[in-house]
């Protein structure tokens, strides 16, 4: 009994070191794709970089950013390219005893405020609406471009990573703050006098709401910004570092520099 013993730990230490070896050795780097421009970004401006460097990259389409995860996190795919560490972390990981980490930033779309009816700041008036997403990771984004221009204030002791239409202290408008699906925002922003959109959301619907007549744009705090996102095992694989590198590189700055008409925010580190 105890050689069988023996012999079962060996080869189970055996097939570790071996799925270890071929995780650090794979050549081929399987990536969900949802709509939005962060993906596109990746297709554009890293996947040459790294088939310069010997890499296969292959695409597995999702209907969203939530399936986008579940394939990443059931090992259908290896890495993503679209949300911040809120989602990763407020919502993905912890509704879906998740395991996925963000191993560096990348650059990202700032969330606007937008209007159907109104060209200016200036025409905010008395009980006014103003539709605000819905999903949890993103409410306090927006929520914070409203205080940031003057329309609300919050709580000043407030975690302002979590703030919610509760902690408003002053709402001196008395401005109707709805909150709706996000993807739902620009089709239907003709019905409420401002909207509060997310940077992929509005470049997804940019053939509905132009996203360079934002109002006014979020500053982009840390939790925000997007993030190359692995399943926390692989975050030290030489591909996953491999793609790092990529968003670091001068050829991808380069890249940068050529095609960024103004939508893009870059990180620091990235400049």
């Amino acid at each position: 009994m105890k050689k069988m013993i023996s012999v079962l730990l060996t080869l189970a230490l055996l097939l570790t070191v071996t799925s270890a070896v071929l995780a650090e050795e794979k050549t081929v780097i399987r990536y969900s794709k949802s709509q939005g421009p962060y993906t596109e970004l990746f297709e554009d401006g890293i996947i040459p970089i790294l088939e310069k460097q010997g890499y296969t990259l292959e695409v597995v389409e999702a209907s969203d950013l939530l399936v986008a995860d579940k394939m990443l996190e059931a090992g259908d795919v290896d890495v993503n390219v679209e949300q911040h560490t809120a989602y990763i972390e407020t919502y993905f990981n912890a509704n879906n005893d998740g395991h996925l980490v963000g191993i560096s930033p990348i650059p990202t779309v700032p969330a606007g405020l937008y209007s159907a009816k109104h060209a200016s700041l200036d025409e905010i008036a008395e009980g006014m609406t103003i539709a605000v997403t819905n999903d949890a990771s993103n409410t306090a984004r927006c929520l914070l471009i409203l205080q940031k221009i003057g329309w609300i204030t919050f709580d000043p002791d407030v975690d302002v990573t979590t703030v919610t239409v509760d902690d408003i202290v002053e709402n001196p408008y008395n401005l109707e703050i709805i909150q709706v699906l996000n993807t739902t925002i620009p089709t239907s922003l003709a019905d409420y006098d401002f909207g509060l959109i997310t940077g992929s959301i509005v470049w997804n619907a940019r053939d509905i709401v132009d996203p360079s007549s934002a109002l006014a744009q979020e500053d982009i705090l840390p939790h925000l910004v997007l993030q190359v996102t692995v399943k926390e095992q692989d975050k030290d694989a030489e591909w996953a570092k491999a793609i790092v590198d990529a968003y670091h590189s001068d050829e991808f700055k380069a890249y940068l520099e050529e095609n960024n008409t103004g939508m893009w925010w870059i990180p620091e580190e990235l400049r």
